[in-house]
């Protein structure tokens, strides 16, 4: 564990403040929530993910569409990628770009021909984005990608972004 030298009181309400610069670089928006863990004398607080509790559900949905419709498919989170079938595992993990979390935070389902960049890995070809909303908040994307011309992708891509919301409202 590394140490911020920053030192809060606690008040009235037990309530701190985690400083600006703090949330800024572990990537924490106002209103998002944090997960509490204790370890003997100390108090643990991590960013929560919800997307994060539901990475089986994730991994058998894409497995599901890739091969009942051939389909590549990948679901994320805000961050990162989280489960994928029909593109390469070494995507799991890798860090969404910019224009990824523009299209969460805009809640739009956007279609087209592009080329998107993981790190270092380039794919082309034609892609449908799909926001993931529970509870009111864009939590994620389903990317659907085929080479060919686009067809019922969106509707599979709206269906798997319906099960997700159904399943984290619970």
């Amino acid at each position: 564990m590394k140490s911020t030298g920053v030192i809060r009181r606690i008040d009235e309400l037990g309530r701190i403040v985690i400083p600006k610069e703090i949330r800024r670089n572990l990537g924490i928006r106002d209103g998002e929530n944090v997960e509490i863990f204790t370890d003997s004398d100390s108090i643990i607080l991590k960013k929560y993910y919800r997307m994060s509790t539901s990475t089986d559900l994730a991994c058998s949905l894409c497995e599901l569409i890739n091969s009942e419709f051939n389909y590549k498919i990948m679901i994320t989170d805000r961050e990162k990628i989280i489960s994928e079938s029909g593109f390469k595992e070494e995507l799991i993990n890798k860090s969404l770009p910019q224009e990824f979390i523009n299209i969460i935070e805009e809640r739009e389902v956007l279609e087209g021909n592009k080329t998107i960049i993981f790190e270092n890995i380039e794919i082309s070809g034609n892609f449908v984005f799909i926001p993931i909303i529970s509870l009111n908040d864009s939590i994620g994307l389903v990317i659907l990608y085929s080479e060919e011309n686009l067809t019922n992708e969106a509707s599979i891509g709206k269906l798997v972004s319906s099960i997700f919301s159904k399943k984290l409202d619970i």
